[in-house]
């Protein structure tokens, strides 16, 4: 498992000696699974063949898409469907818009944006204002203002 060398053509190295560890050997030797859960436990490799781990994992993967497929889809109507029942208590006079307020905030958020960015890369920095121009300007202006 473990050999002895002496240190080879360094300076700093001569005359000392260090244990050289096969990491293999001793994982198969020290197996922390077997003590946190009984010696019944392994590694899922030294039980199953490969065929059976290729179709647990085949298995599991299909299983974990249905399921975040399902509720993305949920998520994505219930986002949705608040979005357009805002926009219609909106347009039926239920809920007032202050776009001077939202232009003031708006404008304060563009504001600690352009601070934040001139610390970054100028790529970037030309990238958030062309952004923030169609965002600031283009989208307050369709919605009626």
């Amino acid at each position: 498992m473990a050999e002895h060398r002496e240190g080879q053509g360094d300076a700093d190295s001569e005359g000392e000696a260090y244990e050289v560890v096969d990491l293999t050997e001793y994982a198969r030797s020290h197996q922390w699974w077997s003590r946190v859960f009984g010696s019944n436990s392994g590694p899922i490799a030294e039980k199953y063949s490969v065929a059976t781990q290729i179709m647990m994992g085949g298995v599991t993967g299909w299983c974990a898409g249905y399921l975040f497929q399902r509720v993305g889809k949920i998520a994505a109507t219930a986002v949705g469907g608040g979005f357009l029942l805002l926009q219609i208590a909106n347009h039926s006079g239920y809920v007032q818009v202050d776009w001077k307020k939202v232009e003031k905030d708006v404008n304060k958020a563009k504001r600690h944006l352009k601070k934040k960015a001139n610390k970054a890369v100028p790529e970037i920095n030309t990238f958030i204002e062309e952004n923030s121009n169609i965002l600031f300007y283009a989208i307050p202006k369709r919605l009626g203002q």
